[in-house]
């Protein structure tokens, strides 16, 4: 709900969500009954249509303001192994796809991982090539295919990759981020409110200003083994397994110490005058440490949802693990938020439409 939290915040109404982790469905029922948000919960987006959305929101199609999501988007992402076949027509951005073309929205907002921008199609490795690549082994081939399907339903859009640290967001987070209008309105992405130099805009937030301030008395969090405590106590604040001596290098990474990759997430301690790095969905296994810049644990949950841009009345359900993956699966609340605004003012920009702003602006998510 990062992203409907920043939407709101800029003055949209959510009135539908799509949610198939259960988890996440109770943390969401949990919060917008305690806000009095009346807000209808679905479970399975494959299983979903826009006549069930109008019917269930007491709306009609075309009069839905923005529909935002953000299908999965594992197969695309450059952190793991890219699967043998990317084509979005074959994955949830066809059921994301389906619901724009079935509720007509006046505006859709899709965000996902930057590896979309240079996936392709079909990945054959070089050894197994026995040609040139194919127009579908081409990087970039998947989001390609991505906008001419936003085009074929009748949407102009706007594209970019944003770093959520340039918008006020303690944290260097990048996401594609997908603008589109069904009216060819003019609409553009967000202005960056915040700078790595600090020169022509306020510099960048760091972790201590997200969380320096809070106090908790019980953080709660997963412990470190033994095992890797005896390596993390050695880190310096801002460090990695490098910042280890030459000798405990090897046998603290075991296996991964000869493999490829920058690995700066192995035995990592965040700095407290920088950003954090992007939050992730486990920030106490082995390859994506978050580790806390002076304490010997991972950051706690209510730490990795200060550095997202929740409020700390936010309260997330299910186990631990299932709470860091809700809180590392979101948008940052500050990158929503701007979005919002920039769909807020390409509404204002259009004098035919103004009679719209008098109306509530419906968000399905």
């Amino acid at each position: 709900m990062g992203l409907d939290i920043g939407l709101d915040q800029a003055g949209f109404e959510t009135r539908v969500a799509v949610e198939i982790d259960k988890s996440a469905r109770e943390t969401i029922r949990t919060n917008t009954k305690r806000l009095n948000q009346q807000v209808h919960i679905f479970e399975d987006v494959t299983a979903l249509n826009a006549e069930k959305i109008i019917e269930i929101a007491n709306i009609s199609r075309g009069q839905v303001t923005l529909v935002s999501g953000g299908p999965p988007c594992q197969p695309f992402s450059t952190a793991g192994k890219r699967g043998a076949l990317n084509d979005p027509r074959g994955s949830l951005f066809r059921d994301f796809l389906r619901l724009v073309d079935g509720l007509q929205p006046r505006f859709f907002v899709m965000e996902n991982v930057r590896g979309l921008l240079s996936a392709p199609i079909l990945h054959r490795s070089y050894a197994d090539r026995k040609s040139y690549p194919t127009a579908e082994e081409m990087p970039g081939s998947a989001f390609s295919v991505i906008l001419e399907e936003f085009s074929k339903i009748g949407y102009s859009f706007e594209y970019g990759l944003l770093n959520a640290a340039d918008y006020g967001v303690a944290q260097t987070r990048e996401r594609v981020v997908i603008l589109g209008s069904r009216d060819h309105e003019r609409i553009s992405l967000p202005q960056a409110t915040h700078s790595a130099n600090g020169i022509s805009l306020p510099p960048w937030r760091t972790l201590h200003n997200a969380i320096g301030d809070l106090n908790e008395t019980q953080p709660v969090f997963q412990a470190y083994s033994d095992s890797r405590l005896q390596y993390l106590k050695l880190i310096p604040e801002g460090g990695n397994w490098r910042s280890l001596p030459n000798e405990l290098q090897s046998e603290a990474m075991g296996g991964a110490y000869n493999s490829g990759g920058g690995k700066v997430g192995f035995y990592r301690r965040l700095s407290w005058n920088k950003p954090s790095p992007t939050v992730t969905t486990s920030p106490a296994q082995k390859a994506t440490d978050m580790c806390h810049p002076t304490e010997l644990r991972p950051i706690s949950v209510r730490e990795a949802a200060r550095i997202q841009g929740f409020p700390d009345d936010w309260i997330f359900c299910g186990s631990i693990s299932d709470q860091y993956r809700q809180i590392g699966n979101a948008v940052p609340v500050g990158l929503g938020f701007a979005i919002g605004q920039s769909i807020v003012k390409a509404m204002k920009g259009q004098t035919i439409f103004q009679r719209a702003e008098q109306q509530s602006l419906f968000t399905l998510v």
